[in-house]
């Protein structure tokens, strides 16, 4: 079980910051040092933010992360997954209460350094799944289609086209 652990990461829509320090948020294991740490804070967009923090990577966070915006925090979380070196990332709505810009900062992250990374997207918004492999359409807890976007949009008959359509996605 500690190995699945060690290798997958989850970016849930609620992004979950720890009381503790900046530092203490993005690498708990404290298995990083400062250089790696403020490489993914560069990465994650993050950098100038916590450069202005009072104490920067010894900064404490309290109550969940208040002072930070629910994009901040996302990609907090992001900037943990990638200083782990995940193999594995589960987005489950990840980015569905944060701003379109946000929003594109995240997927470009996660195309440019998790290329050799699993990643399961869970999302309804179309913005959100556009560059995936493959898509996998559950309805009712069940699998109704899955395959890649172009071969389902291709086909007006898919659920999934059928989704696009209907702008329901």
């Amino acid at each position: 079980m500690s190995r699945l652990r060690s290798v997958l990461s989850i970016i849930p829509q609620d992004p979950v910051l720890f009381s503790g320090t900046v530092r203490f948020n993005l690498d708990p294991g404290r298995a990083a040092d400062d250089a790696d740490i403020w490489r993914v804070l560069e990465i994650a967009q993050l950098h100038r933010l916590v450069l202005e923090l009072p104490h920067q990577l010894d900064t404490p966070i309290t109550d969940a992360g208040d002072g930070f915006s629910a994009g901040q925090k996302q990609l907090l979380c992001l900037a943990r997954a990638l200083l782990r070196n995940c193999r594995v990332l589960v987005m489950d709505e990840a980015t569905a209460c944060i701003d379109l810009e946000t929003d594109r900062i995240i997927h470009d992250i996660v195309q440019r350094q998790l290329s050799d990374c699993t990643v399961f997207v869970i999302a309804h918004r179309l913005s959100t799944i556009r560059h995936c492999d493959l898509i996998v359409v559950l309805s009712d807890g069940r699998l109704v289609e899955m395959g890649p976007p172009t071969n389902l949009c291709a086909n007006p008959n898919s659920h999934f086209a059928k989704l696009l359509a209907s702008n329901q996605l």
